[in-house]
Formats: C-alpha cells, structure tokens, sequence
C-alpha cells in the first residue's frame, strides 16, 4: 500500500480521484489549498503526490519548487486544465514527474499515479547525509562527461525517464540523440518493453508512411505480405522518431492521431488499431523555426515538444573531451587488441584545441582510426589527423567563461577588434552596448551569465530566470544563423 496526498480543492474531483486511488490499494490523504499540503508534507513524505496545478491560495508549481530547493522531492502528478499545457510543461521543468489533463479517465489516472509510486526510494526524495555527493564521469545509459552542461543534461534525463511525457531532443549531428533517447527508455517505468529507433531522413518519402504505420499485403506494389510498422512495434515502450523535422507534412497529420489518439491505421487497412507509445522525438534543427517556416504541423510541435531537452555541442563542454577520448581509446585498445594506455600531453592539447564540428561521434571515429593504424602505448601528436594535429594551439576551450567578462582582459587588443581604443578613454558608450538586434543581446546575457558562475547552466539560467533548455536552444540557434557566438 502506498500513500498519496491528494491536492484538489473542488469537492466533486477529489472524492472521484480518491475512490480510484484508494480502488487501486493506495491510502489517500486528501487537503484543499497549498497552506494544507505544506503541513501535510511537514507532517511526513507521501510516496507520491497528485497536484492540481490551480489552487486557491497560490500556485502548485510553487510547492514543487520549495520541495526542490529543499531537496525533498516527492514523485508527483500534476493536474491542468486544456488550456493550460504550458503550465503542465513548466510543471514538468520543475520536477513533476506526469501530467493529466482535465477530465482525465480513471485508468489514466491509475496509471500515472501507479508510475509515480513504483519510482519512490527514500534516498530520492531526501538529501544526502553530510551535503551533495561528486557525480561519476559516466551518465544514463553510457554518457560520458564531467562538464556542468553534461550535469544538467544527466539530471534533465532521469527527470524526464520518470515520465510518460513526449521528449522532444535537440542538437547537433553527432552530439548523442539516440542515446540520450535509450537512456530515457531504460530509465523508466517502460524499460522492460520495445525501444525502435526510427531515422525520419534515412527513409524514402514513399516508404516511411508503411515504416511507421506498417502495411497490408497488397496495399502497393511491392507489397507482397502483411508488415508491422514502427508503432505496432513499440506498443507498451518508447517510439523514437529521428530527425522527425524532416517528416512530409501530410504524414505529420497521420502522425498527430497517433500521438493524440494512440490509434493509427495499417497503409490498405480499413480499420484502426490502438498501442499505448511513448514518444521522444529528435531533430539538429531549430523545431520552432522549422514551425514558424511552415514545414514542421504547430499542432504536432506542441504535442511533441512536452519536456524539452537540449544536448550541448562538443565545443560548449572542452572539458570533457580528455575524459570521452581516454574512454574510448580504452574500449577501442580492447577490441583491436592495442597496448594504447593514454595520450601525450602534446596530443591531448590538440585533441582540445580542435573545434570537433562532428561532435562526440567525430571524436570516437579519429580515436578509433589512431587505435587500428598505430601501434604503441601512448597516442603522440603525430598520430593524430593532420586537420587535428595542426589545430591552432591554446585556443580557449569552448566551455570556458565567455561574453563580457572573459573579455574584460583581454586590454588593447580586444579594444582594436573592435574598432575602440583600450582602457577607459575609449570605451563603448552604454547605447553603443544596448541597442542592438535583441537576439545579440539575448546571447550576450547568457555568455555574460555562464562566465559569471564560473560555467555553472544551471545557476546561469536560475539568474536569467529561464530553463537552461533555452540557453542551449538559444545558443544553438544563434549559431546555426550566423556560424558563431557574438563575442567569439
């Protein structure tokens, strides 16, 4: 038997929840407003919380986050009218673990209560005797990494594992979308069922409808027996589109009752059939703009893009480039039966002096390449590629503090970039600063804030008072537009 606080302050809705819960086992306790869940909560952890979102004397994202500052996280449900999806994503952002919309069935109900119960532990909703303790390099699922950014992006995931919510992945080719994607399935109550990764732009146009939907023997030519698709294939698991921004629009309109129904039909099939899929979906474009341009349905974006989920470039987390290439010059030695060991001081430098256009998976093809065509036991500079080997030496890594306060030493020179005399004298005036395009601004405030703690997203996007999901989404864009950040 678990225990539940309800909090709902219409009369006719708790007694309904409460009857289902207590039908499926669970003792509830329920209260009105948020002065009566705090006392609740004070009074002893619930293994897991049912929150209407508006309440009479104040919001319900506010007791998420006080129970987050805290560090006494409790798994949670969150309840939100139809209009009120974005404060269900903001909900989600701030640690919920579900959403229903109102009304919601019963079955819903016991469903994403039942989810939230199976991932209660004592140690998740209580801090750490004596502080915080230091995170491993290794992430979910086989990430690697020992940067803020890969921190955030490591908690990002298991929040969004506890979760039956559409995860929309964002970022470079070669960054890790699929196994990001993996990690979220293995990381969730669905674990046990079907992952099928499913590659939008791989797919012939003419064929991907039969791939995701599957066909009926003699649909087409071609057709000769009858064909599960990817959705049939994924009932009770995770559906993961690729590079879904590059699905035909007519298609995103079959896709959309999938996702809102759960029901699709076959290609030749005159019946529908209903599966019950998770859906993360991924692009390395800006989904918005791809909106916004009339190529991407905005009704299947705000279905898909629940919790958000942006993985940084390679660029933005140097620091963690030593940590993934000796991993897989240690795999790598293993399976090619090499005697590598490490890297000189000298190839290490070049390896973070490269920029590393194609990200994590670049890094992993040139370590690999070195390992088959050297023998030793250490990797020199002079094993590397020439492109690599000849990087410019010293260059500042890329997730090192940036914007004005990286600058602020930089003295005579930074002042003849920019067409300004050094020192005081011939500093820009506060206008020359602020009237700008506000997009340049926007990424200015952002540089300006991660130099500010030091490389921290998570305390930088705290001071902007935004998700550092939009900083990297920002960032992102910025650079896919104008090929760099604006004070680099």
């Amino acid at each position: 038997m678990a225990t539940v606080l309800l909090v709902e302050d219409i009369p006719s809705n708790a007694e309904m929840y409460r009857v289902i819960l207590e039908r499926d086992g669970h003792a509830v306790r329920t209260v009105e407003t948020m002065a009566a869940a705090e006392r609740a909560l004070d009074e002893g952890l619930p293994d897991a919380m049912l929150l209407d979102l508006q309440l009479p004397d104040g919001n319900g994202l506010d007791l998420l986050h006080t129970l987050r500052r805290a560090g006494t996280m409790v798994p949670t449900v969150v309840l939100t009218g139809n209009g009120s999806v974005q404060r269900a994503v903001d909900a989600m952002q701030a640690g919920a673990t579900d959403f229903l919309m109102k009304p919601c069935s019963a079955d819903k109900l016991s469903k994403a209560v039942g989810q939230a119960v199976a991932r209660w532990t004592p140690s998740d909703a209580r801090p750490a005797a004596g502080g915080t303790a230091s995170e491993p390099a290794r992430g979910p699922s086989g990430f690697v990494g020992e940067s803020p950014a890969m921190r955030n992006v490591f908690a990002l995931i298991d929040s969004a594992a506890a979760s039956s919510a559409p995860v929309f992945i964002t970022g470079d080719s070669g960054t890790g979308k699929e196994l990001c994607a993996r990690a979220i399935h293995e990381g969730g109550p669905r674990r046990n069922g079907p992952f099928v990764p499913l590659n939008c732009a791989a797919i012939p146009r003419e064929l991907i409808e039969s791939e995701i939907f599957g066909h009926r023997k003699g649909a087409f030519t071609g057709a000769v027996e009858n064909r599960e698709g990817a959705a049939a294939l994924a009932d009770h698991g995770t559906l993961f589109l690729d590079e879904i921004c590059d699905m035909d629009l007519d298609l995103q309109a079959k896709l959309l009752r999938l996702v809102q129904q759960g029901t699709f039909k076959r290609v030749g099939d005159t019946y529908e059939r209903e599966v019950d899929v998770r859906f993360v979906c991924a692009t390395n474009r800006d989904p918005l703009a791809e909106v916004r341009a009339g190529r991407f349905r905005e009704d299947l974006y705000y279905r898909l893009h629940v919790v958000p989920l942006a993985l940084p470039p390679l660029r933005e987390r140097a620091s963690d480039i030593r940590v993934l290439a000796e991993r897989f010059l240690a795999d790598f030695a293993t399976v090619e039966r090499k005697g590598f060991r490490g890297f000189t001081d000298d190839a290490m430098r070049a390896l973070e002096a490269y920029a590393w256009p194609g990200n994590v998976r670049e890094l992993e093809n040139v370590i690999r390449s070195v390992t088959v065509l050297n023998q030793g036991t250490v990797v020199t500079r002079e094993m590397l590629p020439a492109h690599i080997r000849d990087a410019v030496a010293g260059r500042a890594p890329a997730d090192a503090p940036t914007g004005a306060d990286a600058k602020a030493g930089d003295g005579a020179a930074h002042g003849a970039a920019n067409g300004t005399a050094a020192g005081p004298e011939g500093a820009p005036s506060l206008d020359d600063v602020l009237v700008q395009p506000l997009e340049r601004l926007e990424i200015l405030a952002i540089d300006r804030a991660i130099a500010h703690f030091d490389g921290n997203i998570t305390r930088a996007a705290q001071a902007l008072d935004i998700s550092t999901s939009t900083i990297y989404r920002k960032k992102q864009s910025w650079r896919r537009r104008h090929g760099a950040d604006p004070d680099a």
